[in-house]
């Protein structure tokens, strides 16, 4: 089948892709490949894969496409699915013969009430979907397919067995091909990643239980499954033919030290070929494994902290010490390797005394940069159900206001959301407006051009960020 992997029109600036820890648009613009469409797209002859919103492109940029496919592959999340069935019954006017599926977080947890929520809707591929869609597409019945919801011709909708997920990794092909043939590498950005930059999975799955976290407990699963290291060093050597221009490779795996041994292996053979790379990492690798990732061309980690109050912590299953991620944070500090820090609030057990106690954390490990977000209960998730039962969501469900924009979804007695929502800003301000921080960004703008420019463009951002954040309020 002529097959179109879409990643739809939706709010301005709004990443909902796949390698997007939370769906919403962001402080500054950030935008990640959309590697879980790229992958069945790879798997698939003849294939297109459209990132509209990375892109700039409105339905009528890409209206075209319902002439010349014969399934449309979307993906969906929980906050951008209304606008995505809103793209699906438009390409469907266009061409009522179109198939058209849905992948994502969103349909894995809900597949029943996703199909129901349109007739434009034709499936959902459930988990794990590469060789589910390939299935599709290649033309195979769909009532012997693993891992689809679909509606038979008598119009009910009919729950196949789920499809065993992938343990050979090095089976499923290279994703950066697809964005060589479809992608502008120059539209992705990430605040603290080199621009421009690729990024991609060596591994699926993640060895943690937190309770917030989307993609283990709704797509990928808690056992890590990994590509050897050949295949994955295969396709950063491709990387480094075909995007000459790039300045790092950013692994994307839900937490690529979850493996140590050949996390260290990894590097050695990275080192070997002189390539800038970065990766996500829980805050309790050893100096001994950061030595060898920092000497082998290690830049910076992405690194949850979460919050500085060990409590809370424990109430989310983070497995972490707040003493072990002090030690670590001076590791990386001594070795030289960046730190770009993520922080919650709002999870259970947040008061308002422990939001300072995050901020005092924040300031004393100190990253190069931080990203601040509200807990997010997105269906699926442990937290959500937690929520749910608990009654601490507040009146407003939806996770994203109508411009994107992120919202506080938890109020507790003693903790309103209007306050977790304003502690957001207060805690983006008193961490970059001290002198030793606002010394650092001058002082990597002075030294270099390209730094300056983006850090004045990125400065406009924030601070259109913050003044969107009182309209919302």
């Amino acid at each position: 089948m002529r097959s179109l992997f879409l990643q739809g029109p939706s709010f301005d600036g709004y990443d909902g892709g796949a390698g997007a820890r939370y769906q919403m648009k962001r402080e500054v613009k950030s935008f990640w490949y959309p590697t879980w469409l790229a992958q069945p797209a790879a798997l698939i002859e003849g294939s297109k894969l459209i990132d509209a919103p990375a892109h700039d492109l409105s339905f009528d940029d890409i209206s075209h496409e319902a002439h010349q496919r014969d399934l449309v592959v979307l993906h969906t999340s929980t906050p951008s699915f209304n606008q995505d069935v809103r793209t699906a019954e438009l390409l469907k006017a266009l061409n009522p013969s179109l198939k058209i599926g849905m992948i994502g977080a969103k349909v894995a947890v809900d597949a029943e009430g996703s199909l129901k929520a349109s007739s434009a809707i034709d499936f959902v591929a459930r988990n794990e979907f590469d060789f589910t869609i390939k299935d599709i597409a290649d033309g195979h019945n769909w009532a012997g397919i693993d891992g689809i919801s679909y509606r038979n011709s008598e119009g009910v909708i009919v729950h196949n067995q789920d499809r065993a997920i992938v343990t050979d990794m090095d089976l499923l092909p290279f994703v950066t091909p697809v964005y060589k043939r479809d992608l502008d590498i120059q539209k992705y950005y990430g605040g603290y990643l080199l621009h421009p930059y690729i990024s991609f999975y060596t591994g699926r799955g993640c060895k943690s239980r937190c309770t917030f976290c989307l993609w283990p407990q709704t797509v990928g699963g808690h056992n890590y499954r990994v590509r050897s290291i050949g295949h994955v060093i295969e396709e950063v050597k491709y990387v480094m033919q075909a995007f000459p221009q790039s300045k790092e490779i950013f692994f994307d795996d839900d937490t690529l030290t979850d493996n140590l041994p050949r996390t260290e292996a990894l590097a050695v053979e990275l080192g070997k070929l002189g390539v800038v790379w970065s990766c996500n990492a829980k805050a309790n690798v050893p100096y001994k494994t950061l030595k060898v990732m920092k000497d082998n061309g290690l830049r910076v980690l992405l690194v949850g902290f979460e919050s500085g109050n060990q409590q809370i912590l424990h109430n989310i299953k983070k497995g972490l010490r707040v003493e072990v991620a002090r030690q670590f944070a001076k590791d990386c500090k001594t070795l030289g390797i960046k730190v770009h820090g993520t922080f919650i609030l709002g999870l259970p057990g947040e008061t308002r005394e422990t939001i300072m106690e995050t901020l005092a954390f924040a300031k004393e490990v100190n990253p190069h940069t931080i990203q601040v977000s509200l807990a997010a209960p997105y269906p699926g998730t442990f937290l959500h159900n937690q929520a749910t039962v608990n009654g601490w969501f507040a009146a407003e469900r939806d996770l994203l206001n109508d411009d994107g924009n992120q919202i506080a979804q938890l109020s507790y007695e003693h903790l309103p959301a209007s306050e977790i929502f304003d502690a957001v800003e207060m805690f983006y301000k008193k961490f970059y407006f001290r002198p030793s921080k606002i010394a650092g960004i001058v002082g990597e703008m002075m030294t270099d051009s390209d730094m300056l420019k983006r850090r004045l463009r990125e400065g406009v951002e924030f601070f259109r960020f913050l003044r969107d954040r009182k309209l919302a309020a």
